[in-house]
């Protein structure tokens, strides 16, 4: 496919992605903080069924909402159900999976250095780990450990920890990383599809036939909610994470991702204990002081001072601009000549001597620190090629006279 058509119909899905993706979060969001801070009702409205009460205000109109225990005695002309924004969600997601990935395995999911990986084999093992992961918790939910909520916690973070150090012996960082959001997007997705969503219609259903519902369905769907709002922001982290290659190309790439996605849902923590009134502000703090503690851990070691290294040798500044423009200005050029990339990735073009001095410290985070750049070293950058780039960035990326 033409590289160009298929920057745009990434754009697009993504953009739909995104548009879907805040719209599920955030009715999400608001339903799981609606739950937690409910009221108890006055007498006469609990005895009509309602469980709870909430008084809320929000453009300049003043709501009041009620929550039955089971249901009402007669169901409304209109119910609104919420269940297309994770559809498309979901959908828009695999599409966008299939453009980036899939289509452009080569480039962006098979790492030779890690696994010799043809792109038929890769994409099988993409979406068996997809399919296979979401069968896996069904079963696990539908078995009687599934009525046990420490031990499916246990056997589902332990699950976590294969499926993330298997995923980046697999594929590339980045590759690894985005299958394993597309993992808990697809559990999420089919919580709402095979158990939010029918036990839901269960319960329409017999109030429909004067049935009395079984409380069990109510139950079920409120504990498969629960566990979609804590997988929500480790999802969303890991949306984010091809921006940030310090995480998915570090050697111990699946453990910084399992520890950013506890740092994320144990986040979540704080903000569900919050809408019920119980305010524990060390959760916060500590997620803080975890993250921090994460990037120094991770960091590349400082580098000593190579003033006078440089000084000695003044040739270094030109070496290291021809450097740049031999093996970065292929993409990064107002007329870029890969085959991948039709306009200059970021808009960051590196072809005159004051560009690349003005982008010298991203040229050092990606090309030396991370070494993800250049993409897939298509253009042959040595490693005495990024020592070289190193010496001079870090003496101040001077020019050349």
């Amino acid at each position: 496919m033409d590289a160009y058509i298929l920057e745009w119909l990434s754009l697009i899905v993504r953009w739909l992605h995104v548009i879907t993706g805040v719209a599920w979060i955030g009715a999400s969001f608001y339903f799981m903080w609606l739950d937690n801070s409910l009221e108890p009702p006055s007498a006469d409205k609990e005895a009509r069924g309602i469980k709870g009460e909430l008084w809320s205000i929000h453009g300049g109109g003043i709501y009041e909402v009620a929550k039955y225990k089971l249901a009402p005695q007669a169901m409304p002309a209109t119910l609104h159900w919420f269940k297309w924004e994770a559809y498309s969600t979901w959908l828009t997601g695999m599409v966008l999976l299939t453009l980036v990935y899939y289509l452009g395995a080569d480039a962006y999911l098979i790492d030779s250095d890690v696994a010799n990986l043809s792109t038929t084999q890769a994409i099988v093992i993409g979406v068996s780990f997809l399919l296979g992961g979401w069968v896996a918790y069904e079963l696990l939910c539908r078995s009687p450990l599934g009525k046990h909520d420490r031990v499916i916690a246990a056997l589902l973070i332990l699950a976590g920890i294969v499926a993330a150090y298997t995923l980046t012996q697999l594929f590339s960082g980045r590759g690894a990383y985005i299958h394993f959001g597309a993992m808990i997007g697809t559990l999420m997705a089919g919580n709402v599809f095979r158990v939010i969503i029918p036990s839901q219609k269960a319960l329409v259903a017999a109030i429909e036939q004067g049935n009395e519902p079984d409380p069990r369905w109510g139950a079920r769907a409120k504990l498969h909610s629960t566990h979609n709002t804590y997988l929500t922001l480790p999802l969303l982290f890991i949306m984010i994470s091809a921006h940030y290659p310090m995480t998915y190309t570090h050697q111990f790439n699946w453990l910084i991702l399992l520890v950013l996605t506890a740092i994320t849902a144990i986040a979540r923590q704080y903000f569900m204990l919050r809408h019920k009134q119980i305010n524990k502000p060390l959760i916060l703090v500590g997620t803080i002081v975890a993250t921090v503690l994460l990037a120094w851990v991770i960091a590349p070691p400082t580098a000593e001072p190579v003033a006078q290294r440089v000084s000695a040798d003044p040739a270094l500044s030109g070496r290291a601009i021809n450097i740049v423009r031999q093996r970065c200005a292929s993409c990064h050029s107002a007329t870029p000549t890969d085959d991948v990339f039709t306009v200059a990735p970021g808009g960051v073009l590196l072809e005159e001597h004051a560009d690349i001095k003005r982008w010298a410290a991203r040229i050092k985070a990606r090309s030396v620190d991370a070494a993800d750049m250049p993409f897939l070293n298509k253009t042959g950058m040595t490693e005495r090629e990024r020592d070289q780039l190193k010496q001079w960035i870090e003496a101040g990326a001077a020019l050349p006279h």
